[in-house]
Parts: structure tokens; C-alpha cells; sequence
């Protein structure tokens, strides 16, 4: 059983910055992606940054050059740090996990609230 653990949402100024966490426990292969979702009201749910297990990143354009995703200090952990934050990037952010070798093995945590407000 797999599970993904959220935390560092909240409330933020326009140009401020949030770190997000998740943490994964359970049976996970070696072989995965693991990473951000976002989804604000109305919205479909969209790609913000992933990481492969061997370092392979990939970012949403709207967030290229401002989010920073790394491997956090637990095994099976991931950090997104998010610079200039703006207020379209309010929205429900959702840690995923999804091993490569079968994408039907997918995990997803509850979902942490970021506001971009003044």
C-alpha cells in the first residue's frame, strides 16, 4: 500500500515564495515519476513539475525559470520550491507517484491548498 503525505501550502503574497512537500511510503519500485499537479476552480487538473527516480525532470511552461523541484532530505521525498509566486498559480496542488514500468500504478495524495493573494 502506497501512500503520499502533503505539506507547506498556504497563504502567500504576489512575488512571495512556498515550499511544498511530499513524502511517499509503502512498496514503490525503483522505476518512477514522481512529482506536482495543480488544479484551480473550473480547471482541468494540469502538470506543474515531475522527477524521474534517475533525475529526469519536466515543468509546465507557465513555470519554467520560477519552480524548482529536488529530492528532499527522506528517501522516496520531493520538494518543489516555488519563486515569484502569481496569483493564477492559486490552485490545489496534488503530489503524484507513477511507476514507468506500469502507469496504471498510480498514486495520488489528498491535495494541499496554495493561495496567491495580497
Amino acid at each position: 500500500q502506497v501512500q503520499l503525505m502533503e505539506s507547506g501550502g498556504g497563504l502567500v503574497q504576489p512575488g512571495g515564495s512556498l515550499t511544498l512537500s511530499c513524502a511517499a511510503s509503502g512498496s514503490i519500485s525503483v522505476f518512477h515519476t514522481m512529482g506536482w499537479y495543480r488544479q484551480a476552480p473550473g480547471n482541468d487538473r494540469e502538470l506543474v513539475a515531475t522527477m524521474t527516480s534517475f533525475g529526469t525532470t519536466d515543468y509546465s511552461n507557465s513555470v519554467k525559470g520560477r519552480f524548482t523541484i529536488f529530492r528532499g532530505a527522506t528517501l522516496d521525498t520531493v520538494d518543489l520550491q516555488m519563486n515569484t509566486l502569481r496569483p493564477e498559480d492559486t490552485a490545489v496542488y496534488y503530489c503524484n507517484l507513477r511507476e514507468l514500468s506500469d502507469p496504471r500504478r498510480e498514486y495520488w495524495g489528498q491535495g494541499t491548498q496554495v493561495t496567491v493573494a495580497s
